[in-house]
């Protein structure tokens, strides 16, 4: 595969189709996690049935799409309402789900994993040094009809507080988690590569800062 489509890759794979200006993560501040009350119930997340996926976009053209898993996690629940959570995200499994091998499927997940070479671990994700995200539920906010999740999300050591609409469904032995495509700013955790934001000069080569996700997490007792 040509370099330059690799490039391309690359970058859409874990970058928004959006514009810089769009909704980012709390950029200044991480809330403090609550511990789960003595009568809360715990439920364990089910990782076959959770889904992450994420899709991204140079600034000019293209864009591209795939899947990352979870490795473990955890909610607690007491009188049907979640009170934290705590999810570990296994970035060994970045997946690109629109490109086949013949496409270059395995060198895009390898530059954004930076398994390729020495001196592209830290473009994107360096699962090297840092095989694991995670994502910390904080608190459930309800205004207006709408539901928000609010968290601290660590990628690459780095910790953001981050907040995302979502729907809930708890039963007694179910809790799942369904969240539409929200934004988050990879160069608030140092996915620096190709961002106009951080380098001057790219032209076409310029990669949008945000990652789209959407997310479902499914927990049972």
């Amino acid at each position: 595969m040509k370099k330059h489509v690799i490039t391309l890759f690359a970058l859409a794979a874990l970058s928004l189709t959006a514009c810089k200006n769009d909704k980012k993560v709390d950029e200044t501040t991480t809330v403090e996690t609550v511990e789960a009350s003595k009568d809360s119930q715990q439920y364990n997340a089910v990782v076959s049935d959770s889904k992450i996926n994420w899709e991204g976009s140079k600034v000019v053209g293209g864009k591209h799409h795939g899947t990352i898993s979870l490795a473990n996690g955890t909610i607690n629940v007491k009188d049907g309402k979640i009170e934290n959570g705590t999810f570990v995200i296994d970035m060994n499994s970045i997946t690109v789900t629109d490109l086949v091998s013949a496409d270059g499927k395995e060198d895009l997940e390898a530059h954004l994993k930076g398994t390729s070479s020495d001196e592209s671990a830290d473009h994107f994700f360096n699962v090297a040094k840092y095989p694991q995200a995670t994502f910390n539920i904080t608190s459930i906010k309800e205004e207006n009809g709408v539901t928000t999740v609010v968290g601290n999300l660590t990628i690459k050591g780095t910790t953001k507080n981050v907040e995302f609409p979502a729907v809930i469904n708890t039963s007694e032995n179910e809790v799942s988690i369904h969240a539409d495509a929200f934004p988050i700013n990879r160069t608030e955790f140092g996915v620096n590569y190709n961002s106009n934001s951080v380098f001057d000069g790219l032209g076409d080569k310029a990669i949008n800062d945000n990652i789209e996700i959407k997310l479902h997490i499914v927990a049972k007792k």
